[in-house]
């Protein structure tokens, strides 16, 4: 029989909880410090103002926002990773349901050769990618960018869904059938909303990684200005006599909206037990 712990135990486990919370928030605070300080500087001598606002000034948003095109860097994020998270929902939900439900010749071979496709780093294919997207015509284009990261992503998602939903009851879909339901009823009508945890995911990480990812977009869509996406754009505002360190930071406080906005959409889409007593023995 388990003991319940102490109330020693109890307070040492909530102090290293709140100590390991406080640990994982201070980056974004110290970010939002940083942001609101006069000029460009990261740091203070004042050790209160390394932990509590003791002067602020919205001088680095003004300077961000009316000196620089930072709003259209934000939009072609927005584009590119919207894009990028509705092709890795709807191509990786069908990869993963047909990986998942048909046995097919190739099947074992193909799941086999997606998982060595993901174990290949992705920075060594980046010559050949930029080859062929420039022969296709699409270098230096959002479109290529955004197949550059399918071309990561899909596996991911593939995967993922297909494990889902092998933990879907197939006796739900065949039921479905014996009412009169195709199979495509079936799917889009049964199994994808009972997926939805997964979905919700899928979507959050296809979201994240072409609003968050630096290197691709870097060599993808090298110029103008008006093109980049906003980590780029935000990186090379740096040069060798002044880094912007006030600017940096609003910048990096201002990126964050849209993956929590993302996640508080998603979330109410990530609950369990969705198949519980779905099926009655």
């Amino acid at each position: 029989m388990n003991r319940p712990p102490t109330l020693g135990a109890k307070i040492l486990m909530y102090a290293v909880l709140v100590l390991m919370t406080l640990f994982a928030l201070y980056p974004l605070w110290f970010a939002i410090l940083a942001s609101g300080r006069p000029g460009d500087r990261l740091y203070t001598f004042n050790l209160a103002g390394m932990f509590i606002p003791t002067e602020w000034t919205w001088e680095n948003y003004r300077t961000l926002l009316s000196d620089t095109v930072f709003l259209t860097w934000v939009k072609n994020s927005l584009f590119v990773a919207t894009l990028t998270a509705v092709a890795s929902v709807c191509l990786g939900t069908s990869g993963g349901f047909a990986f998942s439900r048909f046995r097919f010749r190739g099947r074992e071979a193909g799941l086999i050769l997606f998982l060595a496709i993901q174990a290949f780093p992705g920075i060594l294919a980046l010559v050949p990618v930029a080859q062929i997207l420039s022969a296709i015509g699409l270098y230096r284009n959002h479109f290529g960018l955004i197949m550059a990261y399918m071309a990561g992503q899909l596996v991911f998602a593939t995967w993922m869904l297909k494990g889902y939903f092998d933990t879907i009851p197939i006796d739900l879909e065949e039921a479905g059938m014996i009412d009169g339901a195709g199979p495509i009823q079936s799917f889009v009508h049964i199994a994808l909303p009972l997926a939805r945890p997964m979905l919700a995911t899928t979507t959050l990480f296809g979201f994240m990684a072409g609003w968050g990812e630096f290197f691709l977009a870097n060599i993808l869509i090298p110029a103008p200005d008006a093109k980049k996406t906003v980590m780029v754009g935000m990186y090379q505002m740096a040069n060798e006599v002044n880094i912007p360190w006030g600017q940096f930071a609003a910048g990096a406080v201002m990126v964050i909206i849209p993956i929590l906005l993302v996640f508080l959409y998603v979330q109410q889409y990530l609950e369990a037990g969705l198949t519980v007593g779905g099926v009655k023995g």
